[in-house]
């Protein structure tokens, strides 16, 4: 059997019910997100994300299929959102972050991907010194209740935004784009590799391809990223005022 951890994740084991689980410190955040400028963001958040972060998709395997992340920085491993440790407590904070260190993983038997997801946590939290978060009947225990509620629900948001991706990608919305910014000191700076739905393009779709996008949410998307992209003018402040507090 082989699991594939997902991003910023080191090695992840199976969650058993007999396992003790050091859970992080309130208000600490993985280590992985020191070192990211995006970070994958699910169907359901973007309305609640794109007040904060600038939403763009990406893909990583050439155009064949896209996902959407929120942009945390405006150069590789800058992440303008993070403060002694934490994250701005004024911002949303992605669903990515908050389920760490558990996370719902991809099986392959045999080199075939099984369709059931299975939970798993860093091994590195596994301690005897940890907290049981099922009791001795194998139930669950308050602690654990929430966590699984939040790992079951967000891996569901992620098929939809795949989903949604593809749609995007289908119906040929997507372009590509980059971001130029010129601080006052400083060099300029050119962020590269993103993709943005192009809005002209949504008036020559025809009758049955709007429908879907309303059918199936995607429509609402579609204007919550559009105008997350302001907040790229928010990142080079936050960048800024950053540069100029370390002074």
């Amino acid at each position: 059997m082989q699991i594939n951890p997902p991003f910023g994740y080191k090695e992840i084991v199976p969650l058993y019910k007999n396992n003790k689980v050091k859970l992080p410190a309130p208000g600490t955040v993985p280590e992985f997100c020191t070192q990211l400028n995006a970070i994958p963001i699910s169907y359901t958040e973007f309305s609640v994300a794109c007040r904060d972060y600038p939403l763009v998709f990406t893909t990583g395997d050439e155009g064949q299929t896209y996902a959407p992340v929120a942009v945390l920085g405006l150069g590789t491993g800058e992440n303008l959102f993070l403060a002694k440790g934490a994250w701005d407590k004024n911002v949303y904070l992605p669903a990515y972050v908050r389920r760490y260190p558990f996370c719902m993983a991809r099986v392959n038997l045999d080199n075939v991907e099984q369709a059931d997801r299975l939970i798993c946590v860093e091994k590195d939290f596994i301690n005897t010194k940890g907290e049981l978060m099922f009791n001795a009947e194998g139930k669950a225990l308050p602690k654990w209740q929430p966590i699984e509620k939040l790992l079951e629900e967000f891996e569901a948001d992620l098929e939809r935004s795949r989903e949604m991706s593809a749609i995007l990608s289908d119906y040929a919305l997507l372009e590509p784009f980059a971001m130029q910014a010129q601080p006052k000191t400083g060099d300029a700076m050119n962020l590269t590799g993103m993709y943005r739905v192009d809005e002209k393009k949504l008036e020559f779709l025809n009758a049955s391809q709007h429908k879907n996008l309303i059918k199936k949410g995607v429509m609402g998307r579609i204007y919550a990223h559009l105008i997350s992209l302001d907040n790229f003018s928010r990142l080079l402040d936050r960048k800024v005022e950053g540069a100029q507090a370390a002074k």
